[in-house]
């Protein structure tokens, strides 16, 4: 197996999972719904085309390299004929967020994956279609490594510099990724109904995944010590 790192990064990003109504949140973290539907926009599938299980089959991991902003928007909404005023809606967004997105598979099916990203069929959206691609997708090659491997590596860290500098030392980088069966008893999980069944938009249907919560340690050479003493400078009394 090998794995293709992705970088999700623009202005603005909404990964919806539990969206209902007038409210329509966003997850602190890429869903793999999302991913695989952007994925799958970059092969020119359509919304009702059936989904290949040897792509929903891909093992997926998010890392969360720049955390970004959690923004709300308020939408109004009007008839053509302009008699119809529709409910106030609330829209949440993460604004320069930066996520780097790990799929593991067959590495033929991932080098087709990584060509269709490089020359989509039909525009690409980070969650929504007010959230357009800003920046390329793919960070080279599949790698023979594993999903986790892939994930903690400290080289792969994706975010801005001016963000970099206000961060201490050392940072801590979140990671969420599916588990396996290699994972030992009593990691930290929890479970996210975002594996697609069906895009279609008369019948959007999503199925469960568990998710292992982990995280990865980065040196940050353009960090701020935090043990600086601002009156050291001032010598002793």
């Amino acid at each position: 197996m090998s794995v293709l790192l992705l970088k999700l990064a623009a202005p603005l990003q909404s990964w919806g999972v539990a969206s209902r109504f007038a409210r329509r949140d966003t997850q602190q973290y890429p869903s793999k719904s999302g991913v695989l539907g952007l994925i799958a926009a970059a092969q020119g599938r359509r919304r009702t085309d059936p989904i290949e299980e040897q792509l929903v089959g891909l093992a997926f991991g998010v890392r969360i390299d720049q955390p970004g902003t959690l923004i709300r928007d308020f939408q109004t909404a009007v008839s053509l004929d302009g008699r119809t005023q529709y409910p106030l809606s609330q829209r949440y967004y993460l604004a320069d967020a930066v996520f780097v997105a790990a799929i593991e598979g067959d590495p033929t099916l991932l080098h087709a994956i990584r060509d269709a990203l490089s020359r989509p069929e039909f525009p690409l959206y980070l969650g929504r279609r007010s959230c357009p691609v800003t920046e390329p997708l793919t960070l080279g090659e599949p790698q023979d490594r594993t999903l986790s491997e892939a994930l903690k590596d400290p080289n792969t860290w994706q975010a801005a510099t001016w963000y970099k500098r206000k961060q201490p030392a050392t940072v801590h980088l979140p990671i969420f990724r599916d588990q396996t069966l290699e994972d030992t008893p009593g990691v930290l999980t929890d479970r996210v109904r975002d594996v697609p069944i069906s895009f279609d938009p008369v019948r959007r249907e999503y199925g469960w995944r568990t998710v292992i919560t982990d995280h990865t340690r980065v040196e940050n050479s353009l960090g701020r010590d935090r043990n600086h003493d601002p009156f050291a400078a001032f010598g002793g009394a």
